[in-house]
């Protein structure tokens, strides 16, 4: 079912590029229609949200009000969930807490011999949106996730946008809401949540930036408002990258494979391994393990266009065809997985060893989910904490060090052509 590819094939660098190509681009209905949703939220605010609401989801309200969760509600649906369920969320959140909170930044300074005083200041962002999927597409695991770290860098406000089709509203990701101490919730969603969070209405105050998944129009309104606001990125779709050798369990590599596959049909699941006897024990593990999926047509969907089984000349073209991947989820599934983290340059998150499941990353080892997609992690990082702190440059220039600095900034000033910068440096020169 999945494509066999040799890295030794002379078209290997074609076929593979083919391979990872996704078009991000729209459908220009979605964007008409996102734009159009928009422009009305914009002019229009509660008013329009509300008749978006009713038309998108079947939920009829004459208020904002109507659609807004108390903490009260949130705290009773974490009180309602089973006992498992509340202690799972509540070892998950601890565990995602502890992991940001060594992420957070701290202001720093520093003093020159002549009194000039240089530094950091951070500061958490004041107002944070956070939107996530609602309904049957439900995702504790991204509140957690997402929220947890904003409150890590001491982000003022977290207001949290989740559908609620027809009114059908998901206990766990309010429960979630309720232990990762958001704000406020409103059980809106699409590109008019993302425009009431980016523009501000009567009711939900603007925010500063807008984090959190959702389908296309949910991305197409947030590549929008981008620049209004800031967003954590534009995520295609999932994807992992399996290094094995003879060591590891083919089951257990099949297994991780189906686990981004049943995301989508458009997930990827890729091997790579030096051994075609192991690649042929994890075909028929494949084969043998796909008729107890539920999801079993959307994986084989996903496998079938997306994946692939690749025997590669040894670890070491693994780890390098691996950089050029630059997956979202990378696992090294070897022997020795710490022999290969150095060679590893370009992965949202690396899971090292045959025991590091690809799953346990998602929900509660403890580093963010929210990872770079479709090449990024060649350039961008996993959502922490310092998505949601700023910093401001600090200089605290002494008359001594105005004579020293004056003198550079008005020669490179006068060269740029630019005199007043040139003369606001000389003014303060002391002859």
């Amino acid at each position: 079912m999945m494509r066999r590819l040799s890295s030794h094939a002379p078209d290997f660098a074609a076929t593979l590029d083919a391979l990872l190509a996704f078009d991000h681009a729209t459908d220009e209905g979605i964007e008409k229609t996102v734009a159009d949703i928009l422009s009305q939220v914009r002019q229009r605010g509660d008013a329009a949200v509300l008749e978006y609401t009713q038309r998108f989801d079947g939920l009829a309200a004459h208020s904002m009000a109507e659609l807004a969760l108390s903490a009260n509600e949130l705290a009773a649906a974490f009180a309602a969930i089973p006992a498992v369920q509340r202690q799972a969320l509540e070892a998950a959140a601890a565990r995602i807490r502890g992991y940001h909170q060594r992420q957070k930044a701290e202001s720093w300074d520093y003093t020159e011999a002549d009194g000039t005083r240089l530094g950091q200041k951070i500061t958490p962002l004041d107002r944070v949106g956070l939107y996530v999927p609602g309904g049957k597409a439900a995702y504790p695991s991204s509140v957690l996730m997402n929220a947890l770290p904003a409150k890590v860098a001491g982000v003022g406000e977290l207001i949290m946008a989740v559908p609620t089709p027809r009114g059908e509203k998901n206990a766990l990701v309010l429960a979630a809401a309720h232990l990762a101490g958001v704000d406020r919730v409103f059980t809106i969603g699409g590109a008019q949540a993302v425009a009431a969070l980016a523009y501000g209405t009567e009711t939900i105050a603007q925010v500063d930036k807008i984090v959190g998944p959702g389908n296309a129009y949910v991305a197409a309104a947030k590549r929008r408002v981008f620049g209004t606001v800031g967003i954590d990125m534009i995520a295609g779709p999932s994807e992992v990258l399996v290094i094995a050798d003879a060591s590891a369990n083919p089951d257990w590599v099949a297994m991780d494979l189906f686990a981004q596959a049943e995301h989508d049909e458009m997930a990827q699941s890729i091997l790579l391994c030096p051994d075609a006897a192991f690649i042929e024990r994890v075909a028929a593990s494949v084969d043998k393990l796909l008729p107890t999926m539920p999801r079993r047509a959307v994986i084989e969907a996903s496998l079938t266009g997306r994946g692939a089984l690749i025997q590669v000349a040894d670890l070491e073209e693994a780890c390098a065809i691996a950089n050029r991947i630059a997956p979202e989820h990378l696992e090294l599934a070897v022997a020795e997985p710490n022999l290969l983290v150095e060679k590893i340059r370009h992965a949202g998150a690396i899971f090292i060893g045959h025991y590091a499941s690809e799953s346990l990353g998602d929900y509660c080892a403890g580093p963010n989910h929210v990872l770079p997609t479709s090449r990024s992690a060649r350039f961008s990082s996993p959502l922490g904490v310092y998505d949601f702190q700023k910093r401001s440059s600090l200089i605290d220039v002494s008359a001594s060090g105005a004579n020293v600095l004056g003198e550079v900034a008005a020669t490179l000033a006068h060269g740029e052509g630019l005199t007043a910068h040139a003369r606001a440096a000389e003014m303060r020169i002391k002859p």
